[in-house]
């Protein structure tokens, strides 16, 4: 399972080790943006080849909406609590704030492509069962590109691998999914492990999607893979509004895809100063989600 890690950090550290040239972050910075609609789409196609996706669809339904309401509220109540105890302090600027509208027609621009990914999916053509194959190569293609831009920032390795709030965020995000996760299946009448467990995929929907559609059954493993499908969504789209004046909370509802996939949205949007942290939240998360889910699993 941590060997999956490494790979995900390799091409992060390869960009990174690459001498500063500007026209090459220039170039960098253009293709970013295209690599999450192609991600996106990518995902959209997969979650069309997802099996047991039509039978029993309404308990997939009600086990993913209850224990995403749950978790992520317990989510946003504790980093609420956190920027309100520990306010954190940072020096990035928008230099134009984009309206509500506006955000509101990006993220819809997101979704469409999700949607696009999974109509085209349904049609079950051969080569797109190597969607989520091509998927991973984008993504690792999408780290090397945040390494490169990290260069060109300038910031240190000291920075970006020790960061005190990716951790401290990191902990409260772990604590609270599980209180979530206790709080829905009490709900919807779970054993308190299969909660835990659903709890603990932190918005690795691929990882939890396998993993407890192995130790659950196919139902809790689909709702399990939407929970978490759900939270990298929702990140998406509330990251704009949020990371203002609520940073914790806009890095904190990634969970652990802050080091991954929505690491380019946390940037786009909070400045390269918000990529340390990021890296450290994300990084703790993902290294947790294969142990808890194994260990409630069990």
């Amino acid at each position: 399972m941590y060997s999956g890690l490494l790979i995900i950090l390799i091409p992060l550290i390869v960009g990174y080790l690459l001498p500063k040239n500007a026209a090459l972050i220039t170039m960098v910075n253009k293709v970013l943006s295209w690599m999450v609609y192609i991600i996106l789409f990518f995902m959209g196609i997969s979650l069309a080849f997802l099996d047991n996706l039509v039978h029993n669809l309404l308990s997939i339904v009600q086990y993913c909406l209850v224990s995403a309401a749950c978790i992520l509220l317990c989510n946003l109540l504790a980093l609420r609590l956190l920027e309100n105890r520990r306010p954190w302090q940072h020096n990035h600027r928008l230099e134009v704030l984009p309206s509500r509208l506006q955000m509101a027609l990006e993220s819809l621009k997101l979704c469409g492509v999700v949607v696009l990914g999974f109509v085209t999916g349904l049609s079950h053509w051969g080569p797109l069962s190597y969607a989520s194959t091509a998927s991973e190569y984008a993504l690792l293609f999408l780290l090397f590109l945040v390494g490169v831009q990290l260069r060109g920032s300038g910031m240190t390795l000291k920075q970006i691998v020790l960061n005190r709030r990716g951790m401290i965020v990191a902990f409260m995000v772990f604590m609270s999914a599980l209180v979530g996760g206790v709080i829905a299946a009490l709900m919807l009448n779970l054993p308190l492990r299969t909660g835990l467990a659903m709890a603990s995929g932190f918005g690795w929907y691929s990882l939890s999607g396998i993993m407890m559609s192995g130790a659950f059954g196919p139902v809790i493993g689909s709702a399990a893979f939407f929970n978490d499908l759900l939270r990298e969504l929702m990140a998406i789209m509330f990251i704009p509004a949020l990371i203002s004046r609520h940073r914790s909370t806009a890095l904190g509802l990634c969970g652990a895809t802050s080091m991954d996939f929505t690491l380019p949205v946390l940037q786009r949007s909070g400045g390269m100063e918000i990529v340390p942290a990021a890296i450290v939240h994300g990084f703790i998360l993902s290294l947790l989600a294969p142990v808890l889910i194994a260990f409630f699993a069990a």
